[in-house]
Parts: C-alpha cells; structure tokens; sequence
C-alpha cells in the first residue's frame, strides 16, 4: 500500500496523559480504504475518571446509545450509496471523553498520533488518514477540542450547541450542526410575547452560560415589558452534590413553591433534566404536601428529556406540559427499522449493544463479569420500544439527526473534493487519495448544500453554522411514565423576522391545573382599558397598580402607560377606553331654543311693524306731532331692524352671516339708541325754548336732531369699519369649550374691538339715562322724557345682566344669551315708550286732542 511516511506535529507534555490506561474506544470500521472520521460520545457526565466499564459507575446515559446507532446507520447509508465516494469506505473510530477536560484533552492529542499509540506531534502511518473529527457534545467538550484540533485545522463538527463562537473557532476548524443559540434566544422572547407571560422565574443549570443569556437578554426582556422574579444560576454540580447540599436545594425548592410566577425558565445543558428532577423528587420526598403544580417550565433546546437508570420510576408529570425550543428533526427513512432489529443476538461489531442492554433492562448476560449485580437474565429478545423515553427512544432525536447531517456533510464534502482532484480512481489514485490532508476539506464543507433522505436541506452559513431554525415542543406526559414531543410551532430563521416564529396555540397540552386554558404569568393582573400603569414604588416596572385615567382621556389597550387624549373632534366615554365622536351643535331653527327665539323675534317685529303703521297713519295726531315724528319712525324701524337682524344669530354660522352678526347689531343698536338721545335732548329744549328770553331756540328743530343720530351712528360705524378691516369675525369650529359637543360658533376676531362697539352703546345708554332722568320732572305734555328714564333703565339692565351671563355661557347657549338680550332690549324700548302712546292712540281717542294736551300741561 506504499511506504509509511513519518510527520512531526506538536508537543504536548502533560503528567495527567498517563491515565491512558483507562480509555475506552471502539472502532466500527468497513473493509476497503478508509477516512476515518473520529466521533467524542458521551458515555457518562459524573464521575472525576474514567470507569473500567458502564457498570463501575451507574450514572450512565443509556439513552445516548441512540446516537452510536445514528453514526453507524450514516456510514453505513453512504457506503452502500454508489452515488457518493464509490469504491472508498467511509469509516469511524469513537471516543469517550468522559465530560472531563483532562481527558477530552488527551483522547484529542492521540487522534494525530501513529494509532494505538500516545506519542503527541507525532505521526507515522498511511492508512490510518484522519480528516474529520465530530463532537462534542456540550460547549466546553467542544472548546477543548477545538483548542487542539485547530491547531492542525482539522475539521471539527459539533453536534451540540456552542453558547459562544469565538473568533477562533470560526477562523479555524469549527463547524456548528445546529443553529446558532442567538436563535434561540429570539425563540424564547417571541414566546414570552405570544403568549403575554411578563413574570418568570429563571434557572440556570450552568453560571457562566446563565450569565451569558441574562447579559443578552435582560434588557430585551425589559424594553419588552418582561421582568424576572427570581434569577438562580449554579455551578455545574455533581449528583452528588444535589443530594447533600439541603440548605442550597431547599432555598430553591422554596423559591420555585412561593414564587407567582407561572411560567418558569430552565436554561440547562445536554443532560440538566436529571439535576432538575431531582432536585423535585427529593424536595417532594421531604414536603409531601407541599408539591410544586400549575408552572409552565420552557427548557432550552441544549437539553434531552434524559434520566438515569435509577430515576426510571420517578414521576415525570411536573414535566407535563412544558415547552421546549428542539434542534429539528425528522423521520429518517429506514432509521426507525434499523433501530427495531438491533439486539445482542445479530450485532456482532457493536462493543457497546451488550453493555447497553444490560444496563437498559436491568439484566445480565449469562456471559457477563457482573456477577449477580441483576436477578433477570438478559435473552437478547426485550424490545427497545418497551423502553421508557427518558431512557431511551426509537425515534431519531435531536442529537442523532445533527449527528446524521453531519456524517452526510462530511461524505459530501470529500466526494466533492475527489471529484476536483480525479476523474477516475485506480490503484494509484487510491494512494493519492491517502495523503489528502483535513485542511484541504474546508472548502468543500463551507460549500456544501445538498437535501438529506428526510427532504432537509443541509448547509452552512458564512461562520460555519447550519442554516436551520429550531422546533417548538409540547411535551405530554402519561401516568405511565411515558411521553410524546408534540411540535407546536417553529423558529424559521429563513423567513421574514415577523413571521419567523410560528406556534399552534390549539395544539398545546397545558399543565393540568389550568384545566386546558392558556395559562397567566404577571406580576399584576393586566390594568383594563380606561386605566393606567402606576409603577409601585421600590418594584420592578412589571409590578403595578392601575389607577383610572384622569379626565379627559383614555386608555384603548390593556397595560398602558400612560392615557392618552382624544382627538379634538372626539370625547371620552364613561368608562374612558374608547373616543366618541363630539356632536357638531350650533342654534338652529331646528333647535326648540333657535325655534322659540325666532319666533319671539318675528313677533316683536310684527309687533313694531304694527307700532309704526299705526303712528303713520295717525301721523297728524297731537300726541304724534308732539313726540317728533321723524325721531319717532326713525326709532321704530332702527327697532324692527334689531328685531330682525337678532334671526342672523340663529342657523349655522356662515362667512357672511359671522361679519355682519355684531356689527350690524352695533351699528342699528347705536341708531336706537342715538334716537332716543335726540329725542330727550329734543324735548329738554323745546321746554327750556319756551321760557322768555330763552337762548335754546336756536337749538330747537330736525337738524340738531339729525346730527345727534348722525354722530351717534357715524362712530360705531366707523368702529365696525376698523374692526372688519383689521381682524373680522369668522366662522369657527370650537371643540373645547364643551367635552362632548364641537360648536360652529362666529369667532369675534377681535376681542379688544367686540368689547369696544359694546362700551360704545354703553356709553350712549347711560348718556341717555342720564339726561333722561334729569328729564323726568317736566310737564305732563312733555312728559316722554319719564317712559324713556324707564325703559334706558330696563335697556341698561338688560345688558348690564348681559356680561356675566354671556361670559359663563358655552356653545349654543351663548348665542341665544346675545339674542335674548337684543330682544329683551329691544322690547323694553318699544314697550315702555310707545306702549302708552299707543294706547292712547287706539283705545283713548279723546285724550289725543290738542286741549287735552294744553290742560295737562298746565
């Protein structure tokens, strides 16, 4: 086969090498030219050395012996494949590195030593070509590993998870068979979310990983409303250490009865379930009554529901509904029947089968070195699927499936790179093949994409990771200490990150004391809509009072932080969870208030009109001439105006009906008031005129009349005039005034100028008030200056009421307040000074003579 040749690597001293004795390693190896393909397994976890077989040591993972049988069901898959390296055999030797440092390091150093020899650096054979190695299982076997083997770039493929990807790793030798655990940890918060679970309990089985995780995710969890109850992180713990350390087991058990939380963080590795349902069991044991019910465990996907031989009776149920994040999986073809045929009887190459069984079924061969350790003789003939799950389980796992890949990615990998180097393989290629070096490899893994037999496709990523997501599990259990892994849901890292993760509530079997309902975990039950979070002081954020939401706004969504106001146009309902729409208002005719107004203004007017056809047609009448005629129709219509014009206040407020609302009201109210200015200041004359000697005649006559109406309305106009032309009245909708109505309403403009055509007719009323009651004591004849004293008292305490009510008033009740007040005003003109002229114009004919008039005055 070609001379030997002799390669000098690395150097190694270390006292520790010479426990070599104690190394167990079984080769399963298939006749033709061989790559060898070294495999680190597991065998057991607990002791500080090695055993000299299962049985020295009873903490031994049976279960882990599904994993062998997955190794050699891939080689043996691909070397019965003609379609991948034809004519080459693909072989495997395995190794236990025990979950010790010291002896990973050493089972490492003699993979690139001459075999069954321990001579580091060094190495002398052609046959025996290394190019890939597989393992390990936990993160730290792996970082050993690689401290080695990437030295001499070796191509490592982990079939378990590596909680940190050093820059070392993935510039040297390392590939993942399972998605990275970031991940997993964008798995765990999309849960946590999904199902609205903000208070949980933390467990981590090793510190340094716990920390990790916390240091990544504790401010996610934060800016997503997620808070921890408790935080437990321990060392990793021999079993006997959680025996025999009450106080810490106890402290922890209380935590996990007391805590509120529901749902409760396992964050454990490959084989954490046997600390965990210890730690239950033996608690139990000690408090009976006192069973930890109704939590939600959500358990990382580094863990295997796994237990010992001497933990197969123990009761599995507080496991019952869990949910876990599981490296995907599927049903490999032919594996389940590859499983179903092994036993002692037919397996000859398998070193392990007989140990396996014996341990598994709690018997012995008759051949066996155990003595009478088992009552029961093992026939070869018990069934591996009569084996409890936690021991043992005939459908591919997690751990075998990656283990599956892997072999198939390496097989890939090198008929890849022999198709690059030969087109055909001969005698003398076959020599050239064995001095292919493992470096060469790594081109062709990082390359790779092909679909198993199950129809995954496998591949890497740029850091050497495996382009897969992570399976969502239910785990239900049965009285009978059996279980099925139920998949809910999935975390596809190949999708869109807000479809990445995907669960089908329905499908979940929930712990039995929430009686098939989701189950809660808060701190605080969820503050309704209508209230708000009021963080208690000195607790975390998640715990919270929820306090209503102060007036004037709302709350639409549970857990809010802080109410928030309604749109202008909208108001708060009762229970303030929801923005009602404000109802437009404004006084129209529509309006009993608008109609009722109308009304009385239409009859007023009427009323004025009737007034003033019946002073026209008695315009030759004493008591008409003698009361000043024109004066007299001037009043009477400015007052049918002010009737009228009060109908503008009334309908919806438009662009025009805003600008000549006030001022129009300003303007005829100063023209009524001004008449009766001049009509006071006329009588006070025509009396003084008649003394002897008398300089008030000139004075006496229209035109001083006119001017005083003239002056009177001439200032408001031009008040209005400066008003419009600086800042005019406006339509306006006002949605504050009132908390469930938006008013159309004529916006002033101005205020300053409002006010100031307001003091305006204030200033005429009290002028006329004031000369009118001086006025008052005149003769009887000219007596008109009495019933104008009257009603400017009843004009100014009209709008003296005025202010204060307009001022208080809100919406459409302003309004009908300012028409109320023009109307009242207005009325208690006509009332109170043609009211009696009126009467005696219709209804006392003879007392409108001449003579009469003459007799009263003397």
């Amino acid at each position: 086969m070609g001379h030997k040749t002799c390669t000098v690597k690395y150097w190694v001293q270390d006292p520790s090498l010479i426990l070599h004795k104690y190394l167990q390693s079984a080769d399963l190896i298939f006749g033709g030219i061989t790559f060898q393909i070294h495999f680190f397994f597991p065998l057991m976890s607990f002791s500080g050395r090695p055993p000299q077989s299962l049985y020295e040591d009873p903490n031994c993972f049976t279960k882990n012996y599904q994993q062998i049988l997955a190794l050699e069901f891939a080689t043996k898959e691909i070397n019965e494949n003609a379609q991948i390296l034809p004519n080459l055999t693909l072989g495997f030797h395995i190794y236990d590195c025990y979950s010790n440092a010291r002896w990973t390091y050493y089972v490492t150093l003699q993979l690139i030593s001459t075999k069954n020899k321990f001579v580091p650096n060094y190495k002398c054979d052609s046959q025996d070509n290394l190019m890939a190695v597989i393992g390990g299982l936990d993160s730290e076997n792996a970082y050993e590993i690689t401290n080695v083997l990437s030295i001499y770039t070796i191509p490592q493929l982990m079939y378990g998870f590596a909680s940190v990807m050093t820059d070392n790793m993935r510039a040297a030798s390392f590939y993942q068979m399972v998605p990275s655990e970031t991940i997993q940890y964008k798995g765990i918060l999309q849960l946590l979310l999904y199902f609205q679970w903000t208070w949980i309990g933390f467990i981590a089985y090793n510190k340094e990983n716990g920390e990790r995780f916390l240091q990544i995710m504790h401010s996610v969890f934060s800016q997503h409303g997620i808070c921890f109850a408790f935080i437990e992180m321990y060392p990793h713990l021999n079993f006997d250490d959680i025996i025999y350390v009450d106080e810490w087991r106890r402290e922890l058990y209380d935590k996990l009865l007391n805590t509120t939380a529901t749902v409760l963080i396992y964050y454990g590795e490959t084989n954490s379930m046997v600390f965990l349902s210890s730690l239950i069991y033996i608690s139990e044991m000690d408090y009976p009554a006192q069973n930890l019910k109704g939590k939600v465990w959500i358990l990382t996907a580094q863990m295997e529901f796994t237990l010992l031989d001497f933990q197969r009776s123990w009761d599995i149920q507080f496991i019952h509904g869990a949910l876990s994040f599981a490296i995907h999986s599927q049903d490999v073809l032919d594996f389940h029947r590859f499983i179903r045929s092994r036993n002692p009887s037919n397996t000859k190459n398998d070193g392990f089968i007989k140990n396996f069984w014996e341990q598994a079924f709690v018997c012995m061969f008759p051949d066996s070195n155990l003595g009478n350790s088992y009552e029961d003789i093992c026939t070869g003939e018990e069934r591996l699927e009569d084996l409890p799950g936690t021991l043992f389980e005939t459908r591919m796992t997690g751990r075998s499936y990656s283990i599956y890949n892997a072999v198939h990615a390496l097989a890939h990998a090198l008929h890849a790179m022999h198709l690059s180097k030969s087109t055909g393989i001969g005698e003398g290629e076959k020599r050239k093949l064995q001095r292919h070096q493992p470096w060469q490899l790594h081109h062709f893994l990082r390359s790779i994409s092909f679909n198993n037999s199950a129809g995954d496709q496998v591949s890497f990523d740029q850091n050497g990771v495996l382009v897969e997501g992570l399976d969502v599990i239910n785990w239900v259990t049965f009285p009978n200490q059996s279980f099925v892994k139920v998949k809910v849901g999935k975390m596809d890292i190949q999708k869109p990150p807000d479809q990445a993760f995907t669960v089908n509530e329905d499908a979940i079997i929930w712990p039995r004391e929430f009686n098939q309902t989701q189950p809660f975990s808060v701190c605080t039950a969820s503050c309704q809509p209508g209230y708000r979070k009021k963080v208690k002081e000195g607790k975390l954020f998640c715990c919270y009072d929820c306090i209503p939401c102060p007036e004037g706004k709302i709350s639409d969504k549970k857990d809010m932080a802080e109410c928030l106001p309604c749109p202008n146009d909208h108001y708060p309902n009762k229970e303030q969870n929801s923005c009602i729409p404000k109802v437009v208002v404004f006084l129209s005719y529509e309006d009993p208030l608008g109609m009722g107004l109308a009304i009385v203004a239409i009859l007023f007017s009427l009323s004025t009109s009737v007034v003033l056809s019946t002073f026209m047609k008695h315009h030759n009448t004493p008591i008409v001439k003698a009361n000043n005629r024109s004066l007299t129709y001037a009043l009477l219509v400015s007052l049918l105006f002010c009737f009228l014009f009060s109908l503008l206040f009334i309908g919806r407020p438009g662009k025009v009906t805003c600008l000549l609302r006030q001022t129009a009201f300003a303007i005829i109210f100063s023209v009524s008031i001004s008449c009766i200015l001049a009509k006071t200041l006329t009588v006070i004359l025509a009396f003084m005129a008649t003394k002897p000697g008398s300089r008030m005649r000139k004075w006496v006559g229209g035109k001083m009349a006119t001017s005083i109406v003239l002056s009177g309305s001439l200032i408001q106009g031009g008040i209005c005039i400066v008003w419009l032309a600086t800042f005019p009245p406006f339509p306006n909708v006002n949605m504050y005034s009132m908390t469930t109505e938006s008013i159309l309403e004529c916006n002033e403009g101005s205020p300053p100028m409002f006010y100031s055509a307001l003091g305006y007719m204030g200033f005429l009323s009290i002028l006329s008030f004031i000369v009118a009651f001086f006025a008052r004591k005149l003769p009887d004849s000219f007596n008109e200056a009495k019933f104008i004293t009257f009603s400017m008292l009843v004009f100014c305490s009209v709008w003296v009421s005025f202010i204060p009510t307009y001022l208080s008033s809100k919406g459409k009740y302003m309004v009908a307040v300012e028409i109320f007040s023009i109307l009242a005003s207005s009325a208690g003109l006509l009332a109170c000074i043609f009211a009696p002229k009126c009467y005696i114009i219709l209804f006392r004919p003879e007392l409108n003579k001449r003579e009469q008039l003459i007799k009263r005055t003397y």
